[in-house]
């Protein structure tokens, strides 16, 4: 067992793990020039052209035809790989989800769907592939997702739809555990701005254990522990946010 610490010497920002998502097409790759340092970019899902130029920026590309070999390399030689970088993105596991499903459908009696088994057989290989990630990679490291909504029954009994990361429920909640922050990325249909929101409610999924901003600027986002508390309360509510989205 570890050694006993103090709260107070805890860095609350240090190596933090976030996860982002959206409709596709609102920024959620692009969103990584924002991140400070040097940068790699797991791209699952062929999105990295609209990082071109970005001299911070590596890209590790992969064959999406063999989602799982190709996984299983790269979180075999992860440490290896990650040596050298601030930032590890993993971009998107939507898109990994499905093709994971596409490469079992393939191995399958009739070659097309997929049988009873690769559920469950997702549930076990995702947790081990995302906890290996999280735990292992001594950086910060930034996850994407499409967004769908999900149904949820409030206490009350209430039943409601809420925008959440659109990945299978037997794996996004224990992900959504592991992670610090979870916003939903929306872009301002009026000014084409682009704003994370990070206060949950019953229509959205969201958290944010890093700091007190309730929303933030896709510019602003990863500037964790650099926001004052006199500057957090200017950020807009989720609320607000939402009603920027219209």
């Amino acid at each position: 067992m570890q050694p006993i610490v103090s709260a107070k010497s805890l860095n609350r920002t240090k190596n933090w793990r976030v996860l982002i998502y959206g409709k596709p097409g609102v920024g959620k790759t692009t969103a990584v020039r924002h991140l400070t340092g040097k940068t790699l970019v797991l791209d699952l899902d062929d999105s990295s052209k609209v990082l071109s130029g970005a001299d911070n920026i590596n890209v590790q590309p992969f064959d999406r035809t063999k989602p799982m070999v190709e996984m299983n390399d790269f979180v075999t030689h992860l440490n290896d790989i990650i040596k050298g970088y601030d930032n590890l993105v993993v971009d998107n596991i939507s898109a990994f989800e499905k093709d994971w499903f596409v490469e079992q459908g393939r191995k399958s009696t009739n070659g097309i769907g997929n049988e009873l088994q690769d559920y469950s057989k997702w549930t076990n290989y995702f947790a081990r592939v995302m906890t290996t990630i999280f735990m292992d990679a001594d950086l910060n490291v930034l996850v994407t997702a499409w967004e769908n909504t999900r149904d949820i029954t409030a206490a009350s009994g209430q039943a409601f739809s809420q925008y959440a990361p659109a990945i299978r429920d037997s794996v996004r909640d224990s992900l959504l555990g592991l992670t610090d922050v979870v916003g939903r990325l929306i872009v301002n249909a009026k000014t084409g701005g682009r704003g994370v929101i990070l206060e949950g409610t019953d229509a959205i999924f969201a958290k944010n254990r890093l700091d007190n901003r309730k929303a933030a600027s896709i510019e602003t986002l990863f500037d964790f522990g650099k926001v004052k508390s006199e500057t957090a309360k200017k950020e807009p509510s989720a609320k607000t946010t939402e009603k920027a989205e219209e």
